[in-house]
């Protein structure tokens, strides 16, 4: 089966403690890939991996045929990673569309001669070019009311959205996405979930996500894999995994429990009515 990305045999240690121990997994090219686990089960750890913020203490990782374990993170951006992050990293005192337009860095052709030759060069028309990319982005996840306002300034749920907006900047053929739905309200999640079904559908790109919003796991995967202690025990679609009894114990300490969705979880028993 051909796999746009693998992971084989992937460990990754600090010291003495085993942040992932021997995962191994594949992303087939245009799935909407989703990894899930307990609060410390390795997940950002192995996107970390995959983006070149760590190397691995043991094992490889293969995107699109190329062994890439050993290569920085700018060189993985240039062949078609993109990702954002559990905590924002925006730059908060730029506008929006500045943010956007960083994420364009390594798609310019210009150098710093023919920049400071802006208007008898090809500067000027390649940054008109960006510019013009940059704009469909925001039109795509509706920016355009805040696309000059000082990303500092923003609610969480947009800092969020210029976030995946930055990392589309890039083009990427994969993009990982930390936790896209963190601290949003329910009509915030609702929205990121439909741009992430968009990006994936009408852009093509394959998307790796870490999720903890389960009914957004279930509802948009292709596929879902499980990781607990930094050890992978389920993968497959996705009610299958959630009614593995090794997911359950993982979760919710017990095999005879379900997984339920946070929203759909009965009303807790008035105190009173407790004995």
């Amino acid at each position: 089966m051909d796999y746009i990305l693998e992971a084989r045999g992937v460990s990754l240690r600090f010291g003495g403690v085993r942040a992932l121990t021997d995962v191994n997994f594949g992303v087939k090219d245009g799935e909407l890939f989703s990894i899930i686990g307990p609060n410390g089960a390795g997940k950002t750890s192995m996107v970390n991996c995959i983006s070149g913020r760590y190397r691995p203490s043991e094992g490889s990782l293969v995107y699109r045929g190329r062994e890439i374990t050993l290569l920085n993170p700018n060189a993985r951006s240039s062949l078609g990673i993109g990702r954002t992050f559990q905590n924002l990293a925006l730059f908060h005192h730029m506008s929006v569309l500045d943010n956007i337009m960083v994420g364009r860095h390594h798609l310019l052709k210009n150098n710093f001669l023919t920049g400071s030759l802006y208007w008898f060069t090809g500067a000027r028309r390649e940054e008109l070019e960006h510019r013009h990319k940059v704009e469909e982005i925001v039109d795509f996840l509706d920016l355009q009311t805040v696309r000059k306002a000082t990303a500092g300034t923003l609610s969480y749920g947009l800092r969020k959205r210029v976030e995946l907006a930055r990392a589309m900047a890039l083009e990427p053929k994969l993009i990982l996405l930390d936790e896209p739905m963190a601290g949003m309200n329910f009509e915030e999640r609702e929205d990121m979930a439909r741009y992430i079904v968009d990006l994936n559908e009408e852009f093509g790109m394959t998307v790796v996500m870490i999720e903890h919003d389960m009914g957004v796991v279930m509802d948009i995967s292709h596929r879902v894999m499980v990781l607990d202690f930094g050890r992978k025990i389920a993968e497959g679609d996705p009610a299958a995994v959630l009614a593995d009894p090794h997911v359950k114990r993982a979760y919710l300490g017990e095999e005879d429990e379900v997984l339920v969705d946070p929203d759909e979880q009965p009303a807790p028993m008035p105190a009173e009515s407790v004995a």
